[in-house]
């Protein structure tokens, strides 16, 4: 077995292209580490709906030049097989480590394969590249990335034409494809022959942010803002100064790129923590609001004064709001969610008598929406012009969300007097999440099998009247790996995450409200129950 493992490790170090991985995987043989080098061998890193994301090192279960030159090869051998064989592929990269390697290699692969690749002139937030995919009329895209992991992470995330993520059966026979590839040696990777984009891609991307905005609408509302050391910085305040937005203070600590993350845990916004930064410059300079961006900025955080402190929106909040200021825009189309996120959003379709979707999580099903106008998911993730980006963009929703903002200022009310209206108006909406993180994976497949050999019949003494396995779909929905249980004013999903080692399960209750002043009450029932219902699904699940 032992003897097994060791050979398997040197046929990988010797077609390892990258120098510190064959040290890091030589000192491991050497040192006859069998547990660690078992870790890395015991599989491949899987490609799925997601692309790729790991922990960077050597081995085919860690993110690597030989895993990603194999998938940009498996790519390459889709695209050709699908008649594209001289088509454009953009790529782009974030400021990770090994981002600009996994770039570079991408673009090597898809020359030697006889595809024609460009590469944006630096690093960008995945939403230009997004955008790029469809201005440059490219057959498909890769972003290197891993968004918001840990600093040890990285990932590769591939789109199509469309501009869209890939969804099944593209990722499954990507993944064939990769599995064809026999040996490294035979990927033909020469050094020069793809384009190295010029800033006229970033500017077409930041003209379009232009029409987000409303012409001659007001442009007063003064932020913070934070990149949390990733990519977002000049492309957001590019935008703002274009549109006429005060320039935004920044937390100069988290401005610029960093891929070590050193002032926060975790670079996610929704991390407890990691706006620490933000709130202290907020309590210096008193803005109107707070904004952050993920490190590949594809994701848009909100924070408010809430009585004499800040305090992050949550994603469904934000999400009802920009949903509202569209409304009042008069915008028309299809406003679409994932399963996971509130279902205020079909109410405001609803009364403003609009189409609504609901989709699987995450915006490679959203972004298919026919007819999209308006898409979002309650991590952070919004998609406010989808005729420009066909994904989430943190920056555009950044715009949207200051402009909303602006036009409050200018009646004396602020983004929380309008969450009380809406709230007023279609019943209190109020979300939370259950969010496990494991170091031992099979922690949540137990989680999820012991929810469906014993499901619970009550939820914070709820009936739940209607239990949902969603891996047998529905007639709306493909099948996916989640639990959805229909309560009396409450609803929960849960599900495994599809990029960390987390187990999510999204909470929901809705609580009607008569006036404004029964508001209090309202939130005071609904922190209750979200609260029970979190305590009884945490026992119920043995988590």
């Amino acid at each position: 077995m032992h003897d097994e493992l060791i050979a398997r490790a040197k046929a990988w170090l010797a077609e390892d292209p990258d120098a510190e991985t064959r040290e890091e995987l030589a000192k491991l043989i050497d040192a006859e580490d069998h547990a660690e080098l078992a870790a890395r061998f015991s599989g491949t890193l899987q490609f799925g709906t997601a692309g790729l994301r790991g922990e960077l090192g050597a081995g085919p279960m860690r993110m690597n030049r030989a895993v990603v030159i194999r998938a940009a090869a498996g790519l390459a051998a889709y695209l050709k097989a699908k008649g594209q064989s001289d088509g454009l592929v953009v790529i782009g990269y974030d400021a990770r480590h090994k981002s600009a390697d996994f770039a570079r290699d991408t673009a090597a692969v898809m020359t030697g394969a006889g595809l024609r690749a460009a590469v944006l002139p630096r690093p960008l937030p995945t939403p230009v590249l997004a955008f790029a995919i469809r201005h440059l009329g490219a057959v498909a895209g890769v972003e290197v990335t891993a968004s918001h992991n840990p600093p040890r992470d990285n990932g590769y995330k591939v789109y199509l034409g469309d501009g869209s993520q890939i969804v099944p059966p593209a990722d499954a026979e990507i993944a064939a494809e990769i599995d064809a590839i026999t040996a490294l040696a035979a990927v033909s990777r020469p050094d020069t022959g793809w384009e190295t984009l010029d800033d006229s891609v970033l500017e077409a991307y930041l003209a379009r942010t232009d029409a987000v905005v409303t012409p001659g609408s007001p442009r007063t509302a003064r932020t913070v803002y934070t990149a949390m050391h990733g990519v977002g910085k000049d492309v957001l305040l590019a935008a703002f100064a274009r549109a006429g937005f005060p320039e935004p203070a920044l937390v100069a600590e988290q401005a610029d790129p960093d891929p070590d993350f050193p002032t926060v845990a975790f670079p996610n916004p929704e991390e407890p923590g990691a706006m620490d930064l933000a709130f202290a410059k907020a309590r210096e300079t008193n803005p109107d609001l707070v904004i952050a961006n993920d490190p590949d900025a594809d994701r848009c955080a909100v924070a408010v004064k809430d009585g004499e402190d800040w305090r992050m929106l949550r994603g469904d909040e934000v999400g009802a709001l920009l949903a509202a200021h569209l409304v009042t825009r008069g915008a028309r189309g299809t406003f679409a969610e994932s399963i996971v996120s509130s279902s205020l959003l079909g109410r405001i379709a609803e009364k403003a008598g609009l189409p609504y979707e609901e989709t699987l999580t995450g915006f490679k099903w959203i972004a298919r929406v026919e007819g999209l106008r308006y898409g979002y998911e309650e991590a952070l993730g919004y998609c406010v012009d989808p005729e420009g980006v066909r994904d989430k963009d943190g920056i555009t929703a950044a715009l949207l969300i200051t402009e909303l903002a602006s036009y409050l200022k200018e009646e004396g009310r602020t983004l929380l007097d309008l969450l009380d209206d809406i709230a007023v108006e279609h019943g209190l909406h109020a979300t939370d999440q259950l969010s496990v993180r494991v170091e031992d994976l099979s922690i949540i497949g137990n989680a999820m099998r012991r929810l469906r050999e014993q499901p619970p019949t009550h939820l914070a003494g709820l009936s739940i009247t209607n239990s949902e396995d969603l891996t047998k779909g529905t007639d709306k929905l493909p099948p996916t790996d989640g639990l959805r249980y229909t309560l009396d004013g409450a609803r929960v999903i849960v599900r495994p995450s599809g990029t960390e080692p987390k187990l999510k399960c999204y909470l929901e209750v809705v609580v009607p409200v008569a006036t404004h002043t029964d508001l209090p009450t309202a939130r005071a029932k609904a922190a209750d129950l979200l609260a029970s219902i979190k305590r009884d699904l945490s026992a119920a699940a043995g988590i």
